[in-house]
């Protein structure tokens, strides 16, 4: 290799914010890019945002498939291209038989977009294959970015992959479009669920989420995420990401409108000595003074950052920003 004379980037499926680019939307972006932590949004906007967001969920981030939506203004052009690519990558796979068995890889990828979410476990995707053979054909996907790991972290500290655990981990799909279009779904479904989270037990949203922190930092730092989870017996708890900013570890989780209860993000602040938490949800934002409440030990206070999903893409501004003031001299 030319040490020194090759530049390495790692751009990812097209965010939100360049799909409403791409449909012409320039508006909404500066609305995007301008929006304050916890800075109220009107009612008409935070709808109209909700709704561009069940688009972007349906076409996904593959630049073909975002120009044929907004080209022809159909689904089905859309879904025809997503189908195109799912299907170049299944042919593609016959070209790796000496590596790894070619019906084991199709046989994986066919049971990721369906595993986003929870915890990867190689026997639900075939209980007949050893690990290690489901294991060879996951690295091997993984290499080709197809599927994207998200590793367990302590999270004591930055870096977050110095604690990582790779035998605990869940997965993220190639594209969030791939994924709906993988599953079956369409506008048809999102639109009817009240809540999008409802919507496959909540993993479409966590493929969004994901999808976006994976590529949020500077497209030459290598693609990286965790969670964190806890598995004692009477405590059980698992935060669905965690992420760095600077030298703060933020827990993040993805929850269901009002309903969601945030018990596993307490303990990580109580655990840790956090001092911000943040959820993403269907509502209206706001940054609250929160208390942990876990029972038996003293509460701590700390601030819950709670932004509607179609924030995601400005998430790490915004901690940064709250981080940054909370570290301003007083006056």
């Amino acid at each position: 290799m030319p040490v020194g004379r090759v530049e390495y980037l790692h751009p990812g499926p097209m965010q939100f914010e360049e799909f409403l680019l791409a449909g012409g939307r320039e508006q909404q972006v500066r609305f995007l890019q301008e929006l304050s932590p916890g800075e109220t949004i009107p009612q008409a906007i935070h709808g109209q945002l909700m709704g561009l967001l069940r688009q972007y969920i349906t076409v996904g981030g593959m630049p073909e498939a975002v120009k044929a939506f907004f080209e022809t203004g159909s689904l089905h052009e859309c879904d025809a291209v997503k189908q195109s690519i799912l299907s170049t990558f299944q042919d593609d796979f016959s070209k790796y038989g000496r590596r790894v068995n070619h019906q084991r890889l199709l046989k994986v990828f066919k049971a990721l977009p369906g595993r986003v979410g929870s915890r990867f476990k190689y026997v639900h995707v075939s209980p007949h294959d050893r690990a290690k053979d489901i294991a060879g054909a996951l690295d091997l996907l993984g290499l080709a970015r197809v599927v994207h790991r998200v590793l367990h972290s302590s999270a004591n500290g930055v870096p977050l992959g110095a604690e990582a655990i790779e035998k605990k981990f869940k997965v993220l799909f190639m594209d969030i479009g791939l994924m709906v279009r993988s599953l079956g779904l369409g506008l048809l479904d999102f639109e009817r669920a009240e809540e999008l989270l409802l919507v496959n037990q909540g993993a479409v949203c966590e493929q969004l989420v994901g999808q976006h922190l994976l590529y949020s930092r500077e497209f030459y730092e290598e693609p990286e995420l965790h969670f964190w989870s806890r598995e004692k017996r009477s405590s059980q708890a698992e935060v669905d990401y965690v992420i760095s900013v600077g030298p703060e570890v933020v827990p993040v989780e993805v929850k269901a409108g009002k309903t969601g209860t945030l018990k596993s993000l307490h303990l990580f602040l109580q655990e840790k000595g956090g001092r911000l938490g943040v959820r993403l949800n269907s509502e209206p934002p706001s940054l609250l003074e929160a208390k942990t409440s876990i029972p038996g030990t003293e509460s701590k206070t700390f601030q819950l950052l709670s932004v509607p999903l179609y924030v995601v893409g400005q998430l790490r501004r915004m901690v940064r920003a709250i981080l940054e003031e909370e570290r301003a001299p007083r006056r």
